[in-house]
């Protein structure tokens, strides 16, 4: 791994880190009330999700630029240019070490076996992007599932702030999240493995070697999986929220402030 990938692992970590202890208890204060009566367990994660959100912004239009403007990359998918590509990997690694981080910290309040078996597997597979530049076209790809984690977050901090599901934020969030979540990291699969399969046999793809090759498979294989699994969650608590919504329509009506009064 080059110093300047590295550094900017070493500087995303840091920089989450100083975000999560910092910036998000300040910021987070400032805009609602609700942020301050919540337990102490809720605010990390609550800053947690913050960073996360920021980090999810940063890489996923990153992601987007080179997608569009990286001719090098878009040109040869396996052993193009990967300047632009290490770089957004490095500041992704720094981020997912520094979540690691905080589950194993916060394990008995925070603890998910499904994003730690997610956030190693992107570890092993962007490992080799960073250290032998290969495959910089599929792991950017890969990187635009993020622009569906706002979505996500911001639906726990509805529901941490006692909106009722049946508001219209939520409602709207909740459809957004869904939408994202399939457009991003469902509806891409097709392209994405057919490009996959469109390298098998060809001499670039022999050229990575079998353990790239392990790597780069195994690991996307282990990520659709858990999407799969998250969109069904997703799917499932989208349909209550909108069937369910009608019926209290009514009694959200008869609590206008509600939402000007969160408590946890």
């Amino acid at each position: 791994m080059d110093t300047r990938e590295l550094s900017v692992v070493a500087g995303s970590f840091i920089g989450f880190q100083l975000f999560f202890s910092g910036v998000s208890p300040l910021v987070s204060s400032t805009l609602t009330e609700g942020y301050g009566k919540l337990p102490p367990h809720k605010l990390n994660e609550w800053n947690s999700r913050l960073v996360s959100t920021i980090h999810a912004l940063i890489v996923g239009l990153f992601c987007l630029y080179i997608l569009w403007f990286d001719d090098a990359v878009n040109a040869d998918p396996v052993w193009g240019d990967p300047n632009l590509v290490k770089l957004n990997v490095a500041i992704t690694c720094g981020y997912l070490l520094y979540d690691l981080l905080l589950l194993a910290c916060n394990w008995s309040t925070m603890g998910d076996s499904f994003f730690v078996c997610h956030h190693l597997a992107a570890l092993y597979a962007y490992g080799y992007v960073l250290t032998r530049g290969v495959l910089p076209y599929f792991a950017n790809f890969r990187l635009i599932s993020e622009l569906s984690t706002p979505f996500v977050n911001q639906r726990w901090f509805f529901d941490v702030l006692a909106y009722p599901r049946s508001h219209r934020l939520v409602v709207a969030n909740g459809v957004a999240m869904a939408v994202a979540f399939f457009l991003v990291r469902i509806a891409v699969m097709p392209p994405y493995w057919a490009k996959v399969f469109g390298t098998f046999g060809t001499p670039a793809f022999e050229r990575l070697g079998l353990g790239a090759q392990v790597a780069w498979i195994v690991s996307c294989v282990c990520l659709d999986i858990l999407n799969v699994v998250w969109m069904y969650k997703i799917a499932r608590g989208c349909y209550k929220v909108i069937t369910g919504s009608s019926g209290k329509k009514k009694a959200s009506k008869a609590q206008p402030n509600h939402m000007n009064n969160h408590t946890d």
